[in-house]
């Protein structure tokens, strides 16, 4: 695996155009744009929420364990006129196939929205993470203008 930064999101806030979802690796945040159903589905999925019917990341998810695959990390691989790029791998191996890693183009919120719900982990490349602003205080002073803690 290429060098890459461990990331979690640590916050998701609201924006005129979407949602601004703050990722960190407990000394710097950076911050992705993402359409407000994919934030939704990113936050039910870490406040615990179980929705009446399967969302369409869980669809995806158990469409994958129907098939003995599983997602095992997510990296953000790029940014390209303030748009990231992302990839997600996959592990599949059942009864009539031997064991295969997959990696396939997907947008970050998608990744984020997967691995939040399975537990996988996901990164940054490392020579991306480099060249991102440090966000930190942007998001302490969203959180105290709100109120949010």
């Amino acid at each position: 695996m290429a060098e890459s930064v461990q990331v979690e999101p640590i916050a998701l806030l609201p924006t005129e155009a979407g949602c601004a979802v703050f990722l960190g690796d407990g000394k710097k945040v950076i911050v992705i744009y993402i359409d407000p159903g994919v934030a939704s589905s990113i936050n039910a999925a870490l406040t615990g929420e179980t929705p009446p019917r399967p969302l369409t990341h869980d669809l995806f998810l158990m469409t994958l364990n129907a098939f003995g695959a599983k997602v095992t990390r997510a990296m953000i691989v790029s940014c390209e006129n303030q748009i990231f790029h992302g990839r997600l791998f996959l592990e599949a191996e059942n009864e009539i196939m031997e064991r295969k890693i997959i990696e396939i183009d997907a947008r970050p919120s998608d990744c984020l929205a997967l691995v939040v719900r399975c537990g996988a982990p996901c990164y940054v490349l490392k020579s991306l993470w480099d060249t991102l602003d440090d966000m930190s205080q942007n998001l302490l002073d969203l959180r105290n203008q709100t109120g949010d803690s």
